[in-house]
């Protein structure tokens, strides 16, 4: 791992040339873009309504029923609860994409972590998508699909304009560097 300035020539008096990441644009980091937090919020509220129901239907319908003591039959999904929302946080986090030069980098996971290399001349189709639930909370999907079914990709939860930018640069890209296809 490399310390200090990047016109820092260390103490051996190395030069930029002993280090291609410096030199070489196509080794540099990609600039990594996250999600935006409207995903986050609008998982946060499905998480809520859905567990929160279940709740609530856990602690009153036994409650009433069977007795008070039966209403702690909530607290697994009121614990479920907690613990999702996060969980939540901590995934959405984890999902980011980058544009390259000759690929699109998706990036994601918590425990696994799995990256995504889809080469713009191997795409075939992209797609924007937008279910009600996202609509109504201002996101967008983003699809990509290859040759290859294992290698079709997601970035979920875009605001739509950029998704819509999204999907118009990797169409371009993918026109520019079709590998034949």
């Amino acid at each position: 791992m490399e310390t200090g300035s990047p016109d820092d020539t260390g103490a051996a008096g190395t030069t930029d040339a002993a280090h291609p990441a410096r030199t070489d644009p196509a080794r540099t980091e990609p600039v990594w873009t996250g999600l935006p937090p409207g995903l986050l919020r609008m998982r946060r509220l499905l998480l809520v309504v859905w567990l929160g129901l279940l709740t609530v239907a856990a602690a009153l319908l036994p409650g009433l029923f069977l007795g008070p003591l039966w209403a702690a039959l909530a607290l697994p999904p009121l614990a479920l609860l907690v613990w999702g929302w996060v969980m939540l946080e901590r995934n959405w986090r984890s999902w980011r994409y980058a544009e390259r030069a000759d690929d699109l980098l998706i990036s994601r996971g918590v425990l696994w972590r799995e990256e995504t290399v889809v080469p713009y001349g191997r795409m075939q189709l992209v797609e924007v998508t937008s279910g009600p639930v996202e609509r109504h909370f201002g996101l967008a999907s983003v699809q990509l699909h290859t040759a290859a079914a294992a290698t079709d990709a997601t970035i979920p939860g875009l605001d739509p304009a950029e998704a819509e930018r999204l999907r118009d640069r990797l169409t371009e890209l993918g026109e520019a560097r079709s590998a034949g296809l």
